[in-house]
């Protein structure tokens, strides 16, 4: 029986994350990337890290979800690296660049502008004691709820503390009783105090605190800073508590082992990623002919600077419709992630009278799978082009490969971008992206149970926005769920609750039609629509 090489190996992985026949897959890999043979991000973390750990090989997360075919990108895997120490504890440390733009936001627009809330809703007997043990053992772990960040003669710097267990707080009052919604009133009262929680000199920017809800049970929430971690970083620590969690209850052992630090993975990361400036130079060349700006407003004046203050509505759908979203995505060979993409781009593009558009996109930069366990900010938000044209299967199939291309992009900030494109700095909106999407969906189940509890997660929200509007889908296969924040400077509530409106239509016309109909066919534009986006030099 002959040995199989590594690339039929990898192959072999790659279907049974997808889904697929292995027997069928390989013609596929040899000339469609990854993202249009029907992988998705989750099932992307899946491949690079059975790769790792099965086959002892380092797969580049971005080329996998990158426009290369699949065999191209899997035929380029290499040995895991060794392990490379980081530097000792209390070192003066650059800032990640994540790290620089967070405290750089921080400072032009206020704490609440960079501070975000996850919360475990738990329904069951809490130990408080077991809790705190976890806590403790998650510091241990990870550097990044050990950072501190502090002023310098040429800049802000951080520092990884030795030691240093995450702070819980009680909310005695927060949230008890009263009518509404018990878990907004929360998260309320926790944007409220965000300096206070998360702005301690000399400790990391980030808290648990602890509230007591009806019926015996508890709300825990993770407000942290962006400097801190990213929604990546706050799914893994979730997953990593209750885990935990579990094994205290049952008095097992805790996980005690060190995590790599962003510095350690990144290295590697970087290692593995010669040339990517050079090539998303290359790729940013696509974009031209984009619109540098949608303007949501409809004609009205925009502020002078834009005004971070947010606002949010919660989107529900159907599950006959996300049943309807998930056929068209099988049907299409994409994620249902770019079925949502695509609907949120055609109900913008009508809105704005625009046949293509830049969707800002988040992306985890998570090259290597020693990042895939590393609690730091390492997303971006990357441009991609929407062209709304074809019929429905070839319109879903080029946003995606849309999708694939900007991952090229990863590396570059917003600012060089708009600089190599030739976009001059505009205070008064978000550069390049005023529209945004996010698939945080498959970073997180909806509920997950850690010995006697149950928990279920809700999304925070502190008052700010970083967009005119932008999209994120919060829960897919149970209960789905998207949030639309926008911000109100620019368009009103009012305006914000008709795009909803125009989202779920777009939505269903996209899944209701056959593969050929062309998407010119699907959507009406609204009345008064009308193209007010400048075309990139």
């Amino acid at each position: 029986m002959l040995t199989p090489t590594p690339l039929e190996e990898l192959l072999d992985l790659a279907a049974d994350v997808i889904g697929c026949d292995r027997r069928t897959l390989p013609a596929g890999a040899a000339g469609s990337p990854f993202i249009t043979l029907g992988g998705g991000l989750a099932q992307a973390v899946r491949l690079q890290a059975r790769a790792g750990r099965q086959l002892g090989l380092a797969v580049d997360l971005a080329q996998l979800l990158g426009p290369a075919p699949l065999a191209d990108v899997l035929a380029r895997a290499v040995p895991v690296p060794a392990a490379v120490p980081g530097p000792p504890a209390g070192a003066v440390r650059a800032l990640l660049p994540g790290q620089r733009a967070a405290l750089a936001a921080e400072r032009a627009a206020g704490a609440g502008a960079v501070c975000r809330v996850l919360s475990a809703e738990l329904a069951g007997p809490l130990d408080a004691g077991a809790l705190r043990r976890v806590l403790a053992a998650l510091g241990a772990r990870h550097e990044g709820l050990r950072t501190v960040f502090a002023d310098a003669p040429h800049g802000p710097v951080r520092r990884v503390l030795a030691a240093c267990a995450p702070p819980l707080v009680t909310l005695e009052a927060a949230g008890a009783g009263g009518g509404g919604d018990p878990v907004a009133a929360v998260h309320g009262y926790l944007a409220a105090r965000a300096r206070q929680l998360v702005g301690r000199p000399g400790r990391p920017p980030l808290v648990f605190a602890l509230g007591r809800l009806a019926g015996g049970a508890h709300l825990l929430s993770f407000v942290y800073h962006d400097a801190v971690a990213d929604s990546w970083s706050a799914a893994l620590l979730w997953q990593e508590l209750l885990a935990d969690y579990d094994r205290a209850v049952h008095r097992r052992p805790l996980v005690r082992g060190l995590r790599p630090g962003p510095d350690t993975a990144g290295r590697a990361a970087v290692a593995g990623r010669a040339g990517g400036l050079r090539a998303a130079g290359e790729r940013a060349e696509r974009l031209r002919g984009f619109p540098a700006a949608v303007d949501l407003a409809e004609g009205a004046p925009r502020p002078a600077v834009f005004d971070v203050r947010g606002e949010r509505l919660h989107v529900g759908l159907d599950v006959r419709l996300r049943d309807a979203a998930d056929a068209t995505a099988r049907r299409a060979g994409v994620p249902h992630g770019t079925v949502l993409l695509a609907a949120w781009a055609l109900a913008v593009g009508r809105r704005a009278g625009l046949e293509r558009l830049l969707v800002g996109c988040e992306v985890p930069r998570r090259a290597t799978a020693a990042l895939l366990g590393t609690l730091a900010p390492c997303s971006a938000t990357v441009p991609v082009g929407c062209e709304l044209e074809g019929g429905v299967d070839y319109f879903l199939r080029g946003v995606a490969c849309a999708f694939s291309e900007a991952l090229g992009c990863a590396d570059l900030a917003a600012a060089e971008l708009a600089r190599e494109l030739g976009v001059r700095p505009d205070r008064s909106r978000p550069v390049l992206t005023p529209v945004t999407f996010a698939a945080r969906d498959e970073l997180l189940p909806a509920r997950v149970r850690a010995g006697d509890l149950s928990a279920r997660f809700h999304h925070g929200h502190a008052g700010a926005v970083t967009a005119d509007a932008a999209l994120t889908v919060l829960r897919w296969r149970e209960d789905p769920l998207l949030r639309l924040e926008f911000a109100p400077a620019v368009l009103s509530r009012t305006r914000a609750v008709r795009l909803a409106r125009e989202l779920r239509t777009a939505l269903a016309a996209l899944t209701a039609a056959s593969p050929h109909t062309p998407v010119d066919d699907l959507l009406p534009a609204p009345a008064g629509a009308c193209g007010l986006a400048l075309p990139l030099p």
